[in-house]
């Protein structure tokens, strides 16, 4: 039934709605400060808690796309570099720009259906087992895999023609040691920037593929709360997803001055 307008009026006041917008902004952000993301519509409970809850099934399957998308891009396009202008490099290259517009869900909804649905393998209602991640991992891994392979392959490209690289290839040392000890290592800097900045995304995209194989992870439960319009639980993933994003981008400065001294020398000068 409908609710009287006195039952909406002291809910509003209870939740705070008749307060102006700039008051309420600053409520809400006073209690993020404390770690209080508010209460669920749906449920009554924190939202923090109900991510917290969440939170590592979508860690791991996080985790297993993002080295599932690292291993891809990494030897595809060392094979690519290695076989540049032959059929190996054609076919990744291909291969590659069909990955790369694909969207995720898509490529989700045909394993659905031909390999869950039709050849029996997996589940259709994921319980978050170690043994039934591969599939949605692999989802979420082969946009990445496919972008950070054609830019891995660019910057190898660029520097297997350095001065450095002919140096060794002129001493006699082999292709494939040149490919891994000196063009790999500095094609990996503007990898490893993509690399985080690809962190976020992953975690804004992992809801769709989450609600199709329905893994009991944030993404799915965003998405339910998206639908019965609970805005508290969708405010506290987009400022989760947003801090991720701010974490593993200070993470790769971090990594890329370890491994760059060049950066360090102009951070300190």
């Amino acid at each position: 039934e409908d609710p009287d307008p006195i039952l909406i009026a002291q809910t509003r006041q209870t939740m705070g709605l008749d307060q102006p917008l700039p008051f309420q902004y600053v409520q809400w952000l006073g209690r993020v400060v404390r770690g209080d993301l508010s209460i669920s519509y749906r449920s009554g409970k924190p939202v923090l808690a109900e991510l917290v809850t969440r939170l590592p099934a979508t860690l791991y399957l996080l985790g297993v796309a993002l080295v599932m998308a690292i291993v891809l891009s990494v030897v595809a396009a060392l094979v690519a570099v290695a076989t540049q202008d032959h059929w190996p490099d054609r076919l990744i290259r291909l291969l590659t720009q069909v990955g790369a517009s694909v969207p995720s869900f898509l490529v989700g909804l045909l394993l659905l259906q031909y390999l869950i649905v039709g050849a029996k393998i997996g589940r259709v209602l994921s319980n978050g087992a170690m043994e039934l991640v591969l599939l949605p991992a692999f989802c979420l891994a082969l946009l990445k895999a496919a972008n950070w392979t054609q830019l891995l392959r660019a910057n190898m490209l660029e520097a297997l023609g350095a001065n450095y690289t002919l140096v060794a290839r002129a001493r006699g040392a082999k292709k494939i040691r040149v490919l891994l000890r000196y063009v790999l290592p500095n094609a990996a800097l503007p990898f490893l920037t993509a690399l985080g900045v690809s962190i976020g995304t992953m975690i804004g995209g992992a809801p769709i593929i989450e609600e199709i194989f329905t893994w009991p992870g944030v993404g799915h439960y965003v998405l339910q709360a998206l639908n019965a319009r609970d805005f508290p639980v969708v405010q506290g993933f987009v400022l989760l997803s947003g801090l991720s994003y701010v974490a593993a981008s200070l993470l790769v400065d971090s990594v890329n001055m370890w491994v760059d001294p060049r950066i360090r020398e102009r951070r300190t000068l």
